[in-house]
């Protein structure tokens, strides 16, 4: 079973939704890969670092709810094992952070680079806008943060990251995360465990049914 996700690195529910895969795959019969594919919620420039909540009471209707929403997935991601500090998140354009992760996949680092990106962004404040900021913890993963950075300066990986985004306006794709499994089936959203086991339970039967025929 191949499992293609599309998500964004600054979004929370794919935050969430990660974790709640790999807790599902961990006792889960037969053999599954994980491909991630990028997804932006938002391409608009972001000129300088802005705090995350002050980015989200603009664009949601004021502060007051912006702190609804951010406390909400905050508490459900504490009942994950997971932590946000909105209080330190900074917004940003991913584009490059897409990029930067494209890099590591190549160097067999993908999950590694999402993973130190994540926690960056919803743990640690970092501007996942900022090149020097990105080759740092790249280099904290064991890669050249020297290399990390001439790449950033170039459009390397441009390309990549924009078939990523155009396959998923083909597949019509409009929320993150969108698990994608063997080109056939689709969930969507960072769904509670039991019911994504159920469901990756369902597409496995499928599977090994249309396979015996």
């Amino acid at each position: 079973m191949n499992i293609e996700i599309w998500y964004d690195l600054v979004c929370p529910w794919c935050y969430l939704g990660k974790r709640r895969l790999e807790s599902v795959l961990v006792d889960f019969a037969g053999e599954v890969t994980m491909t991630f594919r990028a997804y932006q919620l938002d391409p608009a420039p972001v000129p300088a670092p802005l705090p995350i909540k002050q980015a989200m009471a603009t664009k949601v209707g004021g502060p007051e709810v912006a702190e609804q929403m951010l406390a909400h997935v905050t508490a459900i991601a504490r009942g994950e094992g997971l932590a946000i500090d909105y209080h330190r998140a900074i917004a940003a354009n991913t584009f490059d952070a897409h990029r930067l992760v494209s890099w590591a996949a190549a160097q067999e680092l993908q999950l590694n680079m999402i993973e130190t990106l994540q926690r960056a962004h919803f743990v640690e404040g970092v501007d996942l806008g900022s090149a020097a900021e990105l080759a740092r913890l790249a280099g904290s993963i064991g890669l050249d943060e020297q290399a990390a950075l001439a790449y950033l300066a170039t459009p390397a990986g441009t390309d990549s990251v924009n078939a990523d985004l155009a396959e998923a306006r083909e597949l019509d794709i409009t929320s993150v995360p969108t698990f994608v499994i063997d080109r056939k089936y689709v969930i969507q959203g960072a769904q509670e465990p039991a019911a994504l086991r159920s469901a990756l339970e369902e597409i496995a039967r499928r599977e090994a049914v249309d396979a015996a025929r």
